[in-house]
C-alpha cells in the first residue's frame, strides 16, 4: 500500500512525460498482478483526492491518464468508478472544458472506457443527456490532433452502442415520411457534418473510424437516420473514399453505402449516378486482393444498388460505365471462389434490367459472353448428367426416390441456390430481350457504318437466348432434376421458358414443338400434381400454368394453319386460362377425371373445363411424340369421355373432339374394336358439326379410323377423304416433324395404299373425288391410284374402275356441251387415270362390252374437241392407241370400226396432223413439249388406223388428206425436229409405203404441183414407176435415214433405231415392187457398209445389236455382196455361237432369228459346219422365244403411248 502510495505521490511531482508513462505503466502492472480491490479503492480515492486540491487541470492528466489505463487493463474496474467513484465524473466533463487536447484525449479515453461497460452506460445515460452530449459534440467536431480524434471516435463508437444514446446524437432527424421533401437545416445536428469532416481528411485511419461511426448509427435505423447523412452530402464523400487502398476502410464504407441503399432519398438525390463509376472501379481493384468478404461485400452493395436504382433515373449515363460493369461481372463470373461467384450472379440479375442498358447502342455482344459465362459455370459446377432423358422421365424417377424428398439434402444447398440466382439471370435476359421488341433505337447499332452488317443486334442477342437455352440451360435443369426437385427453382424455369416463347416471335413454333417432343408436357404436370395440390406453392402453379397455356396456343397456331380461326383460338385461351390453375392432379386421377359426368342441372362447369384441358394437353403432346399414358388406357379414358359427353348432352367444343378422335385414332391398333353404342356416339356427335374440318387432324392414323369402322366410313369417308388429299401439302412437313410414328406406318410414303389394301371399295369414293374436286386433289388422288394399281395385280380392281369410269363419262358427255368439257380440269386427269387402267392390263386380252363403250365414249370426246385442247385429246389418243394395239384381232376389228364410223374423230385427226407443218422450229427440246406430244400420238394413231383398214378392210366414212412431199420432208429435211415426232412420222410414212399409197381411208394431195429441184418435168420413166415417189427424194429419204441411224449411236435411243431400220426396210420393200432395178441399186449403196462399219465401231463392237442384224438381213435379202460378204456371216455365227441367247434382249433376238433365216433362204455360200451352226441356233432361240416372259408392249415416252410392236415390226 505504501509502494503504491509513493509512486501515485511521483506520479503527480515528476514533470518528465517519459518517467510519468513509466510510473502509470508500473502502477497498471502493479494492480492488475496483485488482483485486489482493495488496492483499486486505494487508487480512486486517492485519484479523487488529488483531483479535488488540483490547482489546474494539467496536474489532473496523470490522474486522467492513470484511470484509463486502469479501466482498459482491469475489466470491473469501470464499474467500480461509476458506482462507487460516481463524483470523479464531475472532474471529467471540467477536463473536456480545458483547452488542452491532450487533457481531452485522456478524459475521452476514459470515457470510452466508462460507456463500453454496460453498467456506466446506464449509470451514465443522464450524464450524457444532461451535460456530455453538446461538450462531447463541441469537441469531436473542433479536434485537432489526432490522438483527441481518435479517442473522439473511439468514445462516439462506444456511445452509439445504445439505441438511446444514437437517437440523442441524431436528435433532429425528421421523420422517414418527411424525409425526402423536408428543408433539412444542417447546422441543427452537427453529427453528419463532423463526420463527413473526417471522411474529407487524407487520413485512412480516421476515415475508416467516421465509416464504422457512421454505420454504427444507420445499423439502428436506416429509414430514420440514414435522411440526415444524405442530406449532408455523405454519400458522396463515402464514394470518394474508394479510391483508397485499405481494405479495412473500403470495407466500412461498402457497409455505410449498404445500409444507405434502404432509404430511397439515397436514390432520388442521384448519389448512386455520381458513384456507380466509383463503385465499379473499386471492385475491379479489389478483385486481385485475397479477402473473399470484401469481395462479396461489395458485390452485394452492387447488387442492392442495381435492384433499387429507381426506373425513371438511369444509372449509367454512360455507356463505357456499362461496359466496365459487364467487364466487372465478367471477371466475377470467372472467380474460383464459389461464394463470390454467387453473390457475382446475383449481381447480373440484377444488372440485366432495360434502364440500366437502354444507352444505345445496347452492347448485346458483351451481353451474350457474360450469360453464356454464367451458364457454364453454373454448369460446370454440376455433376455430369447419367444419360440423356426426357424432361417427364428425370421429373418421375426423382418423384419415386426415396432419397430426394422435397428439400435440396441430395444437392449441397449452396448449388442449389446457384442454380436459382443462375435462372433469375436468364429469365431477367430473355425478359430484357421482349422489353427491348418495343424500342426502336434498340433494334440495331445505330453507329453502324453503312453498307456493312452488324452483329450486335437484338435478333441476334434473341437467337442467342434460344440457342443458349437448348444447349444449355435445359440440359443443366435437367440434370439436376436428376437428383433433386426444388419448386422455387422449378419456378423460375418455367416462367424463362414462357418468356422463351415471345423472345423470337418467328421461332416460335418450332421451340414449341421441340419442347412439345421433349416431354416438357409431361414435365409440367408432374410439377403441378406434386407440388400445388391443396392450393400450395401458387408461385410454380401459375407459372406451370401460364406455361402449358402458351405451348398449347402456340402448338395450336403452327399445327393449325388451315384454321386460322381467331374465335376458336380465344375459346382455347379462355378455357386453358381457367382451367389449368385448377389442374393438379396426377395422371392417373386425370385419367379417371375423363370419365365423370357433372350432376344433373349442375351450373359448375369445371369438372368439363378440366376433362377439356386435359384432352388437349394429351393431344399436343401425343401429336409430339410423347406419349406418356399408355394407349389402351387412354384409348378407353377417351372412349368413356365422349359416351359421358353425349350422356349428358354436352357437345364438346370443335378443337376438343378434334383432339380426342385424334388420340382414339392413335390408340386405335392399342385398344379394343369400338363397340356400335361408341360409333353411334361419335357419329351423333359429329352429325352436329356443319362441316367435319372442323375436327379434322391430318394423320394417317386418323384417315385409318375412320375407314376402318364401316358406320363411319359410309357417312364420314368422302368428306375424310376430300379433307386428307386438300391438305396433303400444307400438312407434309406437320407430319414429318410431329412423328406419328413410322413404327405404325410402314409406307409413310403413301399410308393410304396400305388401306386400299384391305377395303378396295375406298376406290369408288376415290373416283367420285377425281371428278368432284378441284384438279390439285384429283391430280394427288391420280397419282394415289396411279401407285396402286402398278403395285396391286387385282384385275376385279380394274374392271370395277372402268365400269365406273364408263357411268362418269356417259354423265359428263351427256351433261357437258363442247364448251363446258373443255373448262372441266379434271376430265384430262380422269382420262389419264382411266389409260393407266388399260395400261395395267398386261398382255393382249379380249375387249369386252365395257372397254367397247368406253371406247365410243372417248372417241366421241375426241370429236369435240379443238387441236389445242392437248389435256383432253393427249390421254384420249393413247387410249384410242392402246385400243387397237393391246387386243386380240377380232376385237381390233371391231375396234377399227367403232372408230372409223366416227367421223368427228377423223376430223380432228385431220386437223392434228396439219398443224405438224405449222410448228415453228426450235432448239431440240429436253423433253417433248404438249403439242409435240399430241402430234406424235396423232400420227401414231392414223398410221395404226391406216394399217388395220388395210388389213380387215374396213369401211370408212370419212377421209383423211396428205400431202406426200410434206410427210417426205419432215423426214429428210428434219429441222430440229422431237425425235419421238419422227418416229411417229416414219410409222405413217411406213403405212402408205406399204399399201403402195393407195387406201380408202387416205387421200394423196400435191401430187401434180411443181415440185422445183426435187422434182423435174417432165418426169423420167423411173420416176413414172415410183409414182408418186421421185428418184431423188428416193435417195435423199435414203441418206436422211443414214443420218438418223447414226445419230440413233449418239443419243442411244433404241425406239428411232427400230423405227428408222423398219422404214428402211419397207421402202426398199416398196422400190423392189415398183422398180427392182431402182431397189437393188439403193440396198447395194456403198454407203451401206461404210454405215455398218460405223454402228460396230461406235457402239459395243458386237454384230448381235438389232439394228445391225436388221441391216444385214436386208442386204442379203436384196443380194447385196459388195455390202455383207462371207466374212461377216461367218463372224456373225461365230459372235452368236459362242454368246448365251438367254441373256440376249428380246428384240435383239428377233433380229438374229430373221437374219439366221435369211441366211438359210438366200444363196449364201456357207460350209456344212456353219449349215449345222445355224440350224442349232435356229433350235435354241425357238426354245427361247416360247420360254421367255412377255414384256409390257406399251410404254410412256414423255406424255405418249408408243406399242414398241408396231415400232419394231
Amino acid at each position: 500500500m505504501h509502494l503504491i502510495g509513493t509512486l501515485l505521490g511521483m506520479l503527480h511531482t515528476v514533470e518528465d512525460s517519459s518517467a510519468l508513462d513509466l510510473f502509470v505503466q508500473v502502477l497498471v502492472r502493479l494492480v492488475v498482478e496483485l488482483k485486489s480491490e482493495q488496492y483499486l479503492l486505494c487508487i480512486l480515492d486517492e485519484s479523487q483526492k488529488e483531483l479535488c486540491k488540483a490547482t489546474t487541470m494539467r496536474s489532473s492528466l496523470p490522474t486522467f491518464t492513470l484511470l484509463g489505463k486502469l479501466a482498459d487493463a482491469i475489466p470491473g474496474f469501470a464499474d467500480i468508478l461509476v458506482v462507487e467513484h460516481s463524483n470523479l465524473v464531475d472532474h471529467l466533463l471540467m477536463g473536456l472544458t480545458y483547452p488542452n487536447e491532450t487533457i481531452k484525449a485522456a478524459v475521452c479515453y476514459l470515457y470510452g472506457k466508462l460507456y463500453s461497460s454496460p453498467v456506466g452506460t446506464e449509470r451514465l445515460s443522464a450524464h450524457f443527456e444532461e451535460r456530455l452530449y453538446g461538450l462531447f459534440l463541441n469537441t469531436l467536431g473542433r479536434a485537432q490532433t489526432k490522438e483527441l480524434q481518435i479517442n473522439c471516435l473511439g468514445l462516439l463508437k462506444e456511445l452509439l452502442k445504445s439505441d438511446h444514446f444514437v437517437s440523442i446524437l441524431m436528435n433532429n432527424s425528421k421523420p422517414e415520411e418527411e424525409s425526402e421533401n423536408a428543408d433539412f437545416i444542417e447546422g441543427e445536428n452537427p453529427l453528419p457534418l463532423v463526420l463527413k469532416k473526417f471522411l474529407l481528411t487524407r487520413d485512412e485511419m480516421l476515415q475508416a473510424a467516421s465509416s464504422h461511426c457512421l454505420a454504427a448509427v444507420l445499423v439502428h435505423s436506416p429509414s430514420r437516420y440514414a435522411p440526415a447523412f444524405i442530406h449532408a452530402d455523405v454519400p458522396e464523400f463515402l464514394f470518394e473514399c474508394l479510391s483508397c487502398n485499405s481494405e479495412i476502410l473500403i470495407w466500412s464504407v461498402y457497409c455505410c453505402l449498404l445500409l444507405l441503399t434502404e432509404e430511397r432519398l439515397f436514390f432520388s438525390k442521384c448519389h448512386t449516378v455520381y458513384g456507380i463509376e466509383s463503385l465499379v472501379r473499386s471492385l475491379h481493384d479489389v478483385l486481385p486482393l485475397n479477402n473473399v468478404e470484401l469481395h462479396k461485400q461489395g458485390l452485394l452493395l452492387f447488387t442492392e444498388i442495381l435492384k433499387r436504382q429507381p426506373v425513371e433515373i438511369k444509372l449509367f449515363t454512360n455507356r463505357g460505365v456499362c461496359i466496365e460493369a459487364i467487364d466487372l461481372l465478367m471477371e466475377t463470373v470467372n472467380c474460383p471462389v464459389l461464394e463470390v461467384v454467387v453473390e457475382a450472379v446475383r449481381a447480373v440479375s440484377a444488372f440485366l434490367r432495360k434502364d440500366h442498358l437502354s444507352s444505345p447502342p445496347v452492347p448485346y455482344e458483351e451481353l451474350q459472353k457474360l450469360l453464356e459465362a454464367v451458364l457454364k459455370r453454373c454448369a460446370d459446377l454440376s455433376p455430369p448428367q447419367s444419360s440423356k432423358r426426357h424432361a417427364g422421365d428425370v421429373l418421375f424417377s426423382v418423384s419415386q426416390s426415396h432419397q430426394a424428398n422435397r428439400n435440396l439434402s441430395s444437392v449441397p444447398q449452396r448449388q442449389g441456390q446457384f442454380l436459382l440466382n443462375t435462372l433469375e439471370s436468364f429469365r431477367n435476359a430473355c425478359r430484357l430481350a421482349v422489353e427491348f421488341q418495343s424500342d426502336p433505337m434498340a433494334q440495331e447499332n445505330a453507329f453502324t457504318a453503312p453498307n456493312s452488317e452488324s452483329k450486335d443486334t437484338l435478333n441476334n442477342f434473341s437467337k442467342f437466348l434460344l440457342r443458349i437455352c437448348d444447349s444449355l440451360c435445359i440440359p443443366m435443369v435437367m440434370n439436376y432434376l436428376e437428383r433433386a426437385v426444388s419448386p422455387s427453382v422449378m419456378e423460375v424455369f418455367i416462367s424463362t421458358l414462357n418468356t422463351l416463347f415471345t423472345v423470337v416471335p418467328n421461332m416460335r413454333n418450332k421451340f414449341s414443338k421441340k419442347l412439345a417432343s421433349s416431354s416438357f408436357i409431361q414435365l409440367t404436370l408432374e410439377l403441378k400434381a406434386r407440388f400445388c395440390s391443396v392450393q400450395s406453392n401458387p408461385a410454380l402453379n401459375q407459372a406451370c400454368s401460364s406455361f402449358l397455356g402458351s405451348l398449347c396456343l402456340s402448338l395450336y397456331s403452327a399445327t393449325e394453319k388451315e384454321r386460322t380461326s381467331s374465335q376458336e383460338e380465344q375459346e382455347m385461351s379462355e378455357l386453358l386460362q381457367k382451367g389449368l390453375p385448377q389442374l393438379n392432379y396426377t395422371i392417373a386421377e386425370s385419367l379417371l377425371l375423363l370419365a365423370e359426368t357433372p350432376e344433373p342441372f349442375s351450373l359448375d362447369q369445371s369438372l368439363c373445363s378440366h376433362q377439356h384441358c386435359f384432352i388437349l394437353l394429351l393431344y399436343f403432346a401425343c401429336t409430339h411424340g410423347d406419349r406418356f399414358v399408355p394407349e389402351a388406357e387412354l384409348f378407353l379414358a377417351v372412349r368413356n369421355f365422349l359416351l359421358s359427353a353425349q350422356d349428358h348432352g354436352d357437345c364438346p367444343p370443335a378443337y376438343v373432339l378434334r383432339a380426342a378422335l385424334y388420340l382414339l385414332a392413335v390408340c386405335q391398333d392399342k385398344g379394343k374394336t369400338l363397340d356400335l353404342r361408341s360409333l353411334c356416339t361419335i357419329r351423333r356427335i359429329l352429325d352436329g358439326f356443319p362441316d367435319l374440318s372442323l375436327v379434322y387432324v391430318h394423320c394417317p392414323l386418323l384417315l385409318k379410323f375412320f375407314l376402318h369402322y364401316p358406320e363411319l366410313m359410309g357417312r364420314f369417308g368422302h368428306q375424310v377423304l376430300q379433307l386428307w388429299f386438300s391438305w396433303g401439302d400444307c400438312k407434309q412437313t406437320e407430319i414429318e416433324e410431329a412423328g406419328f410414328g413410322v413404327s405404325d406406318q410402314p409406307n409413310s410414303a403413301n399410308p393410304l395404299l396400305l388401306i386400299l389394301k384391305s377395303n378396295s371399295s375406298i376406290l369408288l369414293i376415290l373416283l367420285d373425288l377425281v371428278c368432284s374436286s378441284s384438279v390439285e386433289v384429283a391430280w394427288k388422288v391420280l397419282m394415289t391410284l396411279r401407285t396402286f394399281l402398278e403395285t396391286n395385280e387385282d384385275v376385279l380392281v380394274c374392271d370395277l374402275l372402268r365400269s365406273r369410269f364408263l357411268q362418269i363419262l356417259q354423265q359428263l358427255l351427256v351433261e357437258s356441251s363442247s364448251a363446258s368439257l373443255q373448262a372441266n380440269r379434271n376430265l384430262p386427269v380422269l382420262l389419264s387415270l382411266l389409260f393407266l387402267v388399260q395400261l395395267r392390263s398386261k398382255g393382249v386380252r379380249e375387249l369386252d362390252s365395257t372397254d367397247f363403250k368406253l371406247l365410243h365414249q372417248v372417241s366421241n370426246l375426241c370429236g369435240k374437241c379443238r387441236p389445242m385442247d392437248t389435256d383432253l385429246l393427249q390421254p384420249s389418243l393413247n387410249f384410242l392407241y392402246w385400243s387397237l394395239h393391246q387386243t386380240t384381232p377380232c376385237s381390233q376389228q371391231r375396234a377399227v370400226a367403232v372408230l372409223l364410223s366416227n367421223v368427228s374423230l377423223l376430223q380432228i385427226l385431220q386437223k392434228v396432223l396439219e398443224h405438224t407443218w405449222c410448228r415453228s422450229p426450235h432448239s431440240e427440246p429436253v423433253y417433248l413439249s404438249s403439242e409435240d406430244a399430241l402430234l406424235c400420238s396423232g400420227w401414231l394413231l392414223v398410221a395404226s388406223l391406216l394399217l388395220y383398214q388395210h388389213r380387215y378392210n374396213t369401211e370408212v366414212h370419212q377421209t383423211l388428206s396428205l400431202d406426200v412431199t410434206e410427210v417426205l420432208n419432215a423426214v429428210i429435211f428434219r429441222k430440229k425436229k422431237p425425235i419421238l415426232l419422227l418416229v411417229s412420222i416414219m410409222q405413217f410414212l411406213r403405212a402408205v409405203l406399204q399399201q403402195n399409197f393407195s387406201s380408202s381411208l387416205l387421200v394423196i394431195v400435191g401430187e401434180n404441183a411443181a415440185e422445183g429441184a426435187t422434182r423435174p418435168q417432165p418426169p423420167s420413166l423411173q420416176d413414172a414407176a415410183l409414182h408418186p415417189l421421185a428418184v431423188p427424194q428416193v435417195f435423199s429419204l435414203v441418206v436422211s435415214l443414214q443420218n438418223l441411224l447414226v445419230h440413233v449411236q449418239l443419243q442411244k435411243d433404241f425406239v428411232l433405231a427400230q423405227a428408222v431400220v423398219a422404214c428402211l426396210e419397207t421402202l426398199v420393200e416398196y422400190l423392189y415392187v415398183k422398180n427392182q432395178d431402182v431397189a437393188l441399186h439403193v440396198a447395194s449403196q456403198p454407203w451401206h457398209r461404210f454405215l455398218l462399219f460405223t454402228l460396230l465401231n461406235w457402239g459395243q463392237k458386237s454384230f448381235l445389236q438389232p439394228e445391225v442384224l436388221r441391216l444385214m438381213t436386208l442386204f442379203l435379202r436384196y443380194q447385196s455382196s459388195n455390202i455383207i460378204s462371207q466374212k461377216e456371216i461367218s463372224q456373225i455365227l461365230q459372235e452368236a455361237a459362242e454368246t448365251n441367247l438367254a441373256e440376249l434382249p428380246e428384240a435383239t433376238s428377233r433380229a438374229l432369228h430373221l437374219f439366221l433365216c435369211q441366211v438359210q433362204s438366200s444363196h449364201c455360200q456357207v460350209e456344212p459346219e456353219q449349215s449345222g451352226t445355224i440350224q442349232t441356233l435356229l433350235e435354241r432361240l425357238l426354245g427361247q422365244r416360247t420360254t421367255c416372259v412377255k414384256h409390257q408392249d406399251i410404254v410412256f415416252l414423255g406424255s405418249v403411248a408408243v406399242s414398241l410392236s408396231h415400232i419394231g415390226d
